[in-house]
């Protein structure tokens, strides 16, 4: 390598940057599937959604029904309302007629402070703390009068929205010329410019940006104080259980109640008081630990190499808030160093975005692991709060949180987030599920186990998982429940890591490449119980009906790789995808196109294609207006299929969204029907 300008290149895992990390014993949700298919017949047919549905007189092609499953449901208003997008490998973006859209927000663009101008090449890593950060994810619009999340208006309002992570090539100006691949970054004589560092870690976290709709019905940034950037250096609270647990006490926080900066966001969650929570997704690849490694980063998948995923730990003015990525035992105190720096990510963050001056919290009790998200089910009074998460890695978990007390509008907060039980998931045989408490001294949760209090469990929530046996899934990433029958789905996106032993004649298929989603009602309709009943809500694959059970789908209709999912206020169900850049528009994935988002109504049995965005990126986040006819989409990554070879050249897969910049910008659609009627319908 050359000595001036030495590379570090990541892999690219293909399905999620976490390494497997799961190597216990648990059954996995395949082998479930598989028993359990094997008793029955898939029943085969010519319906266009061929691949969905409730389950009301019969199976549709390609959708499975639990055992004992009694789901019926009538007919309602058709919610589809518009033909559907074709296939599309180009650079744009392709919406049904009779829609537009708009670009807002672009990475780069400025939002508080002295408003930097946007330019890759120039900014400082001052200027990105106050400028959108890089690769949009998971987002919320909240009408401006901050009342309820879903109230409001539809003109007005604060968008906060995640960024997921970075991609340095794009970034510096060292950067250019060099063969650098999807997450390369420059060293010089083995060290990071820590104006480089400081640039990447405030390209992370979240944007708070107040919008408004203008006469000719675009949208605009409104200058406003609460505009807010947070980011990987934001100061935060830690609370629940594991605060002040020596597990989290570190230089910075000696104590254990603070820690700095999130990263690594992927989908999101809104609370029934109005707040917004940001996921710790794939966090454990920033750090490094080439000492003795705990448990609880072993079970993560925290490095034991030389340096983590963006080698930030290598920056060249040593400074401590660089240092701490590397975990490795240095000193023989535990607060005297950074070893527990990994312990203090992993969580869900929750965010006021009406106060700029309020300090985000992270909610121990909801676990600790490569959070995807958290959907919650609608709070009623005097009922315990009840939500989800999964943890988006091969073989891990779905998890639900009931708080220990009830709901009550008028002093509803975050406090209900701290004093709980976590719970996760067994999907049995029979269609029946299990939701297992993870308490200290509950079960098998003891110090005969290794378990020494609720901190310990909570921040080894992996471990406590495998523990008491739960069932191993094919990468839980977003949940939805749908407000007209309350039950709750949630996309499994795909892993091929499962052998050909797992395979059965019912299940063709000797690795998961396509994804599924699963979708499950609490017994009895009790959300705060702990059984469910469970099915197999929909198959997704391509026009093949060798790889998967059921018929094919039609060319309007295939799609792999589920991610993004969402109901929306009338039950209709949207459906995004994130097939990994280093395999879309090849081989057997290059019929699928690039990668789109779908809309489905369950109740009539209908999918259809409803986006597809430009090259090398994916779709994800989506909300809209309180009247619907605004849906917000996030555009990112575009351009990551750039090898490294043409980007040594300045050659790009992408320039979307084709707006003079140098490089291509995650960025958010505003898409709005041109007769002004509900989007979708």
């Amino acid at each position: 390598m050359n000595q001036q300008h030495q590379t570090l290149q990541q892999i690219d895992h293909g399905e999620g940057d976490e390494p497997l990390s799961n190597l216990s014993g648990n059954e996995s949700f395949r082998n479930v599937l598989d028993r359990r298919l094997d008793r029955r017949s898939v029943l085969k047919g010519s319906l266009n959604a061929a691949l969905l549905g409730f389950f009301a007189s019969g199976l549709l092609p390609g959708v499975v029904q639990a055992a004992g499953s009694s789901r019926g449901v009538e007919s309602g208003p058709q919610l589809i309302g518009f033909d559907a997008v074709k296939f599309y490998d180009g650079d744009g973006v392709m919406l049904p007629p009779g829609y537009r859209h708009q670009v807002l927000l672009p990475w780069g663009e400025p939002i508080t402070g002295r408003m930097p101008a946007f330019d890759p090449l120039r900014n400082t890593g001052a200027d990105q703390a106050q400028q959108m950060g890089s690769h949009h994810d998971g987002m919320h619009f909240f009408p401006i009068e901050g009342k309820s999340p879903y109230e409001g208006s539809s003109d007005d309002g604060l968008l906060v929205m995640n960024h997921e992570y970075v991609e340095p090539r794009f970034m510096h100006a060292s950067a250019v010329g060099q063969k650098l691949s999807r997450n390369g970054v420059p060293l010089k004589d083995g060290k990071r410019s820590a104006d480089e560092v400081l640039k990447e870690l405030n390209g992370h976290g979240v944007a708070i940006a107040r919008i408004r709709k203008q006469p000719n019905g675009d949208w605009q940034l409104v200058q406003d104080p609460r505009n807010r950037r947070i980011t990987g250096l934001t100061e935060m609270q830690l609370s629940g259980p594991v605060r002040g647990s020596d597990l989290v006490k570190t230089r910075f926080s000696p104590d254990g109640t603070r820690t700095r900066g999130t990263l690594n966001n992927c989908a999101h969650g809104v609370t029934p008081w109005n707040t917004y929570l940001a996921s710790e997704e794939n966090w454990a690849g920033y750090f490094i630990n080439t000492g003795d490694q705990p448990r609880e980063h072993k079970r993560y998948g925290v490095a034991s190499k030389d340096t983590g995923r963006y080698a930030w730990e290598r920056a060249d003015n040593g400074a401590d808030e660089y240092v701490r990525f590397d975990a490795s035992n240095k000193a023989s105190s535990a607060t005297g160093d950074y070893r527990n720096e990994p312990n203090t990510f992993g969580w869900m963050v929750e965010i006021d975005p009406f106060n700029p001056q309020s300090t985000p919290v992270k909610r121990t009790a909801l676990g600790r692991f490569a959070h995807e998200g958290v959907i919650f089910h609608a709070a009623v009074e005097g009922q315990p709060i009840v939500c989800y998460s999964g943890d988006d890695a091969r073989f891990e978990y779905i998890y639900k949180y009931v708080s220990a007390q009830p709901y009550h509008k008028a002093t509803a907060g975050g406090h209900l987030l701290d004093n709980g039980t976590l719970y996760v998931a067994r999907f049995n045989d029979d269609g029946s599920g299990e939701w297992l408490p993870l308490v200290f001294g509950m079960g098998p949760l003891t110090p005969a186990n290794g378990f020494n209090s609720q901190a310990d469990v909570l921040v080894n929530t992996r471990l406590a998982a495998d523990t008491v046996g739960a069932t191993k899934m094919d990468r839980p990433e977003w949940g939805a429940v749908n407000p007209a029958t309350r039950e709750v789905y949630f996309t499994l996106t795909n892993n091929s890591r499962r052998t050909p032993e797992q395979v059965d004649k019912a299940n063709p298929r000797a690795s998961n490449d396509w994804g599924q989603i699963i979708r499950w009602s609490e017994a009895g309709d009790q959300v705060a119980g702990t059984r469910f009943d469970w099915d197999l809500f929909l198959l997704a694959g391509p026009q093949d009906d060798s790889n998967y059970a059921g018929a094919a789908m039609n060319e309007d209709q295939i799609f792999n790789s589920p991610d993004g999912l969402w109901f929306d206020r009338q039950s209709r169900l949207w459906i995004q995808t994130d097939m990994s850049e280093s395999i879309v528009n090849t081989g057997k994935w290059a019929q699928f196109g690039n990668n789109q988002m779908l809309a489905c109504d369950p109740v009539n049995q209908v999918l259809k294609r409803f986006m597809v965005g430009p090259i090398g990126q994916e779709i994800t986040g989506m909300c809209t207006t309180p009247d619907q006819k605004t849906l917000f989409v996030n555009v990112q990554h575009p351009g990551a299929t750039t090898s490294p070879e043409d980007f040594a050249v300045g050659k790009l897969a992408s320039q979307w969204p084709h707006d003079g910049s140098p490089y291509p910008r995650s960025g958010t659609l505003v898409i709005s029907r041109e007769d002004g009627r509900i989007v979708g319908s």
